[in-house]
């Protein structure tokens, strides 16, 4: 019997029947009426990276295929996008662009601004500083912002804060809420539950996302760990969205040690378990290659990949460097694919480089065409 009739007749039945209505919809939600488009299961999503490009573009990329998927205009000028935001369905990309002025939201299919906040008005200049996330549910966008009063004589540094977006008042959406925030926030990343927002400056604090109170702090700069210094941190890129764990290296130097002694000087992993809320920090050697971001593999949630100029697979568990490759180019970002099968890094200049997470070696490329300058942008990952 076709199909198409079979599902006509199920229609029917649904229709004039209530109780076989509730069975319909109980059984629709553990995937025995599967026949539409809205039955697709998440585990057969399609994985695409999303990445920016100088001036003003947003570049889908399909990793399994090897090549660009689409290439979008971000309205609105700006010299380079910075940090990238998926919404949790895959369907839009929010991005920092317009000289760290504004937020525009862009749909990954048809490219079409669906959202935009311009953060300056008047004599106050907002400049947003990297740091963006959503919350779980997909409702509101939180960006940590700068801002500056443009006086007559003198530019008067005010206080940094986050300013909350409804994700549904699309372009001309202004903050319906701002609550204050420690300078020098870097990166934010949402719990897994939607209860904490954290935000990576100088220490690591957890932030009650309705009222911006901050309910814990884990020290970093203001750590006090015998014979070890305070620690640095140079990373603006979120990519946790794979293994739920924000990664990031660290640097410190032993006091006990003289400052002529290389050992003196080490390089770590902090992770901050976005599910859990489980933060941890491990040395791993004694500083080299590692400088910028980092990922956690989905699969081995002890192993994680950073990058710069070379390729370092880490045993951020157990505090010891596996491996490490040269590449052909520096490297700002990293990403990894859902099944921790492949490696990819980003940022910097046009392509994409593909590598195995065991052995290291480079499995593939992917050139951005007309070879735009990707910067410092964000290099995520959507499922689609």
């Amino acid at each position: 019997m076709n199909a198409s009739i079979i599902r006509l007749g199920i229609r029917r039945l649904v229709r004039q029947s209530p109780a076989i209505r509730r069975l319909a919809v109980a059984l629709c939600g553990v995937g025995l009426l599967a026949t539409g488009p809205l039955a697709t299961a998440p585990a057969s999503a399609k994985e695409y990276l999303v990445t920016g490009v100088k001036p003003n573009g947003l570049v889908v990329i399909d990793p399994a295929a090897r090549k660009v998927d689409k290439i979008h205009r971000i309205p609105g000028g700006g010299v380079a996008p910075g940090t990238i935001v998926p919404s949790p369905d895959g369907k839009i990309a929010y991005v920092i662009t317009n000289h760290l002025d504004s937020v525009s939201g862009i749909d990954l299919d048809s490219g079409k601004e669906v959202f935009r906040a311009n953060f300056s008005s008047g004599t106050e200049r907002v400049k947003a500083m990297f740091g963006m996330d959503i919350s779980p549910d997909g409702k509101e966008l939180f960006v940590f912002q700068a801002p500056v009063r443009l006086l007559p004589g003198e530019y008067k540094v005010e206080d940094t804060r986050i300013a909350v977006f409804r994700t549904a008042d699309g372009v001309g959406a202004k903050a319906v809420r701002t609550f204050p925030a420690p300078r020098r926030v870097a990166v934010l990343a949402f719990s897994k539950d939607g209860g904490t927002l954290w935000a990576l400056g100088w220490d690591l604090y957890a932030m009650d996302p309705k009222t911006g109170a901050i309910r814990d702090t884990h020290k970093l700069l203001n750590w006090t760990r015998d014979n070890f210094g305070p620690p640095d941190i140079l990373d603006v890129w979120p990519q946790f969205e794979q293994a739920a764990v924000f990664s990031t290296p660290y640097f410190t130097s032993r006091t006990d040690l003289p400052p002529t002694d290389p050992s003196a000087f080490k390089t770590g992993m902090l992770t901050l378990d976005l599910a859990s809320g489980t933060v941890a920090t491990k040395e791993f050697e004694d500083t080299s290659a590692v400088i910028f971001s980092s990922v956690v593999n989905p699969a081995k949630r002890g192993e994680a990949f950073s990058v710069y100029t070379q390729l370092s697979k880490i045993d951020a568990a157990g505090g010891a460097l596996v491996k490490r490759v040269d590449l052909p180019h520096t490297y700002y970002s990293i990403n990894i694919a859902g099944d921790g099968k492949e490696v990819y890094v980003g940022g910097t200049a046009c392509d994409i480089g593909v590598y195995h997470p065991d052995s290291l070696d480079r499995i593939g490329q992917i050139e951005i065409p007309g070879c735009p300058d990707q910067g410092v942008a964000s290099l995520r990952m959507v499922k689609r």
